[in-house]
């Protein structure tokens, strides 16, 4: 039957092996998250990266526990995975929680705190120039003379301005959030089920051990 140990056990085997697929997902996403920005320390994503660090690490531990069956590594990997839960999950609450102005803040300090070689380089990968209006009075903005001619390509158009960079960094930052949010929302409820399937597999006992072990 499908709640027996042996079921138990390989369905354990196979979230584990689920965890480890789901940890590079989330360290790709956190990569991505933290790269896109280029201007903004995100340390949200940096929480989705590490959680994804430390499932790779639980993993093995759960791996190795289901195969042996060994009660003390299941009850330290039941534990640690429960934790991992709460973190994850507040981390990627956190992320959908974070508002457009919240957003902008991120943005203004991160282009505020970086040199110009930063600068330059946000204002070719989005091919903007400068910040808005009110941050580039105080704060002066690289030359956009080699971004203007891909921001207008046409040059009999007069009328053409590059854009700031701030809505385009507002796009990204926004869509890091959402996808680091979502993704790490979804995969900390399969680490719950993962703990509910840890407690059922270790208060079973292997019909093939020895009776005498149990007593």
């Amino acid at each position: 039957m499908c709640g027996g140990f042996t079921c138990s056990k390989n369905a354990l085997i196979a979230l584990n092996v689920l965890y480890i697929i789901v940890a590079f997902i989330l360290i790709g996403v956190a990569v991505y998250g933290r790269a896109a920005s280029l201007v903004t320390n995100l340390p949200i994503v940096g929480g989705i990266l590490a959680c994804g660090i430390i499932l790779i690490l639980i993993s093995a531990l759960g791996l190795l526990g289901a195969v042996k069956h060994h009660q003390v590594m299941l009850f330290f990997y039941m534990v640690i995975l429960f934790l991992l839960f709460l973190i994850q999950f507040s981390v990627a609450c956190a992320c959908l929680g974070v508002n457009i102005a919240q957003q902008e803040q991120l943005a203004e300090q991160g282009w505020s705190r970086v040199g110009n070689n930063t600068r330059m380089e946000v204002q070719e990968v989005f091919t903007c120039c400068g910040f808005d209006d009110t941050i580039d009075k105080s704060i002066p903005h690289p030359s956009c003379e080699n971004i203007y001619m891909r921001c207008c390509p046409n040059p009999n158009d007069k009328d053409c301005v590059c854009r700031p960079c701030m809505k385009k960094l507002q796009d990204t930052i926004n869509y890091a959030f959402k996808l680091c949010g979502w993704i790490g929302l979804f995969f900390s409820l399969t680490e719950f089920m993962g703990v509910l399937l840890t407690v059922r597999y270790r208060n079973q006992k292997d019909p093939r051990a020895n009776p005498s072990a149990f007593l």
